[in-house]
C-alpha cells in the first residue's frame, strides 16, 4: 500500500481523506500495527485507483 501511495505522490492524509478513514489509521496499516477489514481495504484500493487484489496479492 505504501509503495502504491508513494508512487502516485499521495500523502497519507490525502489517501485517508479519499478513503474516508483517519490518517493515523493509514499510518498504522502501513506500519503493520493495524489490521484493516476487507471493507476498509476496498475503500483504500478505490482511493488509490487500484484493484483490491493489488493490495492483498
Amino acid at each position: 500500500m505504501k509503495r502504491l501511495r508513494e508512487a502516485q505522490g499521495i500523502s497519507q492524509e490525502d489517501l485517508a481523506d479519499r478513503a474516508g478513514v483517519h490518517r493515523t489509521y493509514v499510518s498504522g496499516v502501513e506500519r503493520g500495527v493495524r489490521n484493516p477489514t476487507i471493507t476498509v481495504l476496498e475503500k483504500i484500493a478505490g482511493a488509490l485507483g487500484e484493484p483490491l487484489a493489488k493490495l492483498v496479492g
